[in-house]
Formats: C-alpha cells, sequence, structure tokens
C-alpha cells in the first residue's frame, strides 16, 4: 500500500481555501439582478391584465414552422426555455424557422384568488390562440405545455378537439399517482407528499393570503432532495470555482429559482387536491366550468418529452397519457436529464429541439 504524502491534507486546505476565496470575489462582483436571462428578442402582441402573450423575433426570413405557443406553469417562469444563449430551447426553435410564441401569466397578487384553471385552460388560452391566429393568419396553433402548464393543454385539447394543430408536453404530470410505478426510490416524493395533504390543510395553506407562496412552493421543491440542495452550495459550487462558464450558469438557474410567483389560490386547491391527491385527470372527472375533461376527446397530434431521471413528475406519471389518447397520434421522447435539465443541459439541446421540429414538420 502506497505511503500517504503527509502534505497532501495541506495542499487540499489550501486549494480549498483559494476555491473560496475565488467563490468570494465572483460572489462579490455577481448580483442577480445584473444577471442575464431570456436574451431571446421579443415583440408584446397582446395583453390581458397581468397576462402577456409574446412573439419571439425571427431570425430566419420566413418562418415555415408553426405557430407554436410555450405555455408553462403558474409555479415558475417560462424563461427557463431561454435560460442563456447556448443552452436556449427558444433560440434553438426560431433558428430552426418556428413561428414562435409565449404566454407569461404574470405576478398574482390576492386579488387574482379566485382564477382556477378554467380561467388560464380555457379562457386565457382560447384568447392568445385568437390572438396568435390574427397575428400569423394561421387557422390552428400549436402548443408548447411544460409540467402544469401541459396540463393547461390537455384541457383545452380535450375541450375544444378542433382548435390546436398539435399539442407537445414537456415534463407534464398526467396520472398522478403513477409514480407508484417507479422503480426509482428518489423520484415522485412530491406526489406522496400531496396525496397526504388532508383538504383542509391545503384550504388553510391557501386561504391564509388568498394565494399559495411562491416561497413555500420553492422551499417544498428544496427539500424533496436535501442532499442534493446541500451539495448544490458546498461541494458542487467548490468544483466550478474556476470555471466561469459554469459558475454564470449557475447564477442564471438560481435567478430564475428565485422568480417563483405566488400560485392563485383557486388553481392552487384543484392542482393539489383534485389532480395530486385525487387523481381527477385520469380518472374523468376533472372539470373546467362544468364541462368534464375526456382526454380521450383530443384529436390533435401529441409529442411527449419525458426526463429519465425527473424526480418532480416521475416518468410514469407524463408517459401514462398515451393509455389516454384514442384518436390522437402520439410520440414520445426521452431525455437522460432530471426536471429541469430537459430544457438547460447540453444533452437537451441535441435531443428536444430537434424532436420538436420534426414532429412540428408532421403536423398540418
Amino acid at each position: 500500500m502506497p505511503e500517504q504524502d503527509p502534505r497532501a491534507p495541506l495542499r487540499d486546505w489550501v486549494d480549498l481555501t483559494r476555491r473560496m476565496a475565488v467563490l468570494s470575489g465572483q460572489f462579490s462582483q455577481s448580483d442577480l439582478r445584473a444577471v442575464a436571462i431570456a436574451t431571446t428578442p421579443k415583440t408584446k402582441i397582446a395583453e390581458w391584465g397581468k397576462i402577456t402573450l409574446s412573439r419571439y423575433c425571427p431570425v430566419v426570413e420566413s418562418p415555415s414552422l408553426g405557430p407554436l405557443l410555450i405555455v408553462h406553469g403558474l409555479i415558475g417562469r417560462q424563461t427557463v426555455t431561454d435560460l442563456q444563449p447556448d443552452r436556449s430551447l427558444v433560440r434553438r426553435l426560431i433558428e430552426a424557422g418556428v413561428d414562435l410564441y409565449v404566454i407569461d401569466w404574470g405576478n398574482p397578487s390576492r386579488a387574482d384568488r379566485c382564477r382556477d384553471f378554467t380561467d388560464y385552460a380555457d379562457i386565457a388560452l382560447s384568447d392568445a390562440l385568437d390572438a396568435i391566429a390574427e397575428v400569423s393568419g394561421a387557422r390552428r396553433a400549436a402548443l408548447f405545455g411544460i409540467c402544469q402548464g401541459g396540463v393547461f393543454g390537455l384541457c383545452h385539447a380535450a375541450l375544444y378537439p378542433e382548435r390546436l394543430s398539435g399539442l407537445a408536453l414537456a415534463v407534464t404530470p398526467v396520472d398522478f399517482h403513477a409514480d407508484t410505478q417507479d422503480p426509482e426510490p428518489t423520484h415522485g416524493f412530491l406526489n406522496v407528499w400531496a396525496r397526504g395533504l388532508p383538504a383542509e390543510l391545503i384550504d388553510g395553506l391557501v386561504d391564509d393570503v388568498g394565494n399559495l407562496s411562491g416561497r413555500l412552493t420553492g422551499a417544498v421543491f428544496e427539500t424533496l432532495t436535501p442532499a442534493r440542495t446541500f451539495a448544490k452550495y458546498t461541494a458542487d459550487l467548490f468544483e466550478i470555482a474556476d470555471d466561469r462558464e459554469a459558475l454564470q450558469m449557475f447564477l442564471r438557474m438560481e435567478k430564475w429559482l428565485a422568480d417563483r410567483p405566488d400560485h392563485p389560490g383557486a388553481a392552487a386547491k384543484q392542482w393539489l387536491g383534485d389532480l395530486y391527491r385525487e387523481n381527477r385527470l385520469v380518472r374523468g372527472t376533472f372539470a373546467l366550468d362544468g364541462e368534464r375533461v375526456d382526454l380521450g376527446r383530443i384529436a390533435c397530434p401529441v409529442l411527449t418529452v419525458i426526463g429519465r431521471d425527473d424526480h418532480i413528475v416521475p416518468p410514469p406519471c407524463a408517459r401514462a397519457v398515451k393509455a389516454y389518447l384514442r384518436n390522437a397520434p402520439y410520440r414520445e421522447v426521452e431525455v437522460p436529464t432530471g426536471h429541469i435539465g430537459v430544457f438547460v443541459s447540453r444533452k437537451a439541446q441535441q435531443i428536444v429541439p430537434p424532436a420538436v421540429v420534426s414532429w412540428l414538420q408532421g403536423v398540418a
């Protein structure tokens, strides 16, 4: 057995001290407000109160694919699809000739506490699709729904089977109890946590402030993987101290994570109660304004993008949509990343944009 160099611990300590100094200097020069994310140029084309609809500025002379509308959920910002220029789903899509739009839900306040899935999945999406049709001249648009935004898209496509030309879903939960089918034990903690919430506790979490606090949802996500969260701010951070590009990516991600809006109260109760706890979407008992959402009525082509290592939306929860489509052509893409990695990892940049473009080429 080789003899250990007695100077090794000292060298390790010196290197750790140096990395701490580098990080301290970087952070003292960095202000999250100055960290730029979502820099792809876009133009606002419509506005309804706090909700805005924008069109990304084309980079090709005549965009030939789409229109395609990006719809994020109410829990985070759609800016994750445009985090930095070389890891931007948005940029890859418009460079491929996609006529691309995005809806932003704004910052809900207590005044928005009564807004529910009907307001977002039905009314707001109808308004946005009408505005896109007026601007683009296209009869129908496709929709790219992210996480909860994908559930909005599923509801809309089920209620209005002829309105969308296609529906792409990314890390979208459909069967909220299918986490029990995932063999990976670190997947599905959010599902387990939400299923255990009594109705009166959900009401209390929301009614105290009118909405579900963005800080609270952020804290819940952080505690789903405590060891990973701890490592991110310790060992992982020291590891990238000398890599300015990686450090900038870390700061961009932190800025996105810090910008977590409050979730409108009525919609939050449906999300946690009707969907996570009672699984009404696949049981056929989820309704918008009294009309039942029947996934079997969806008629447009459906693309599902799944994160193989997604612990927030376990793959079986997303893949389940296939079993409920009776008339819709279905395509599936699996990415070897986690939930957010589907949009920001280098691996995903090589897989997701080409898959979406290929799918759009086959969408009427």
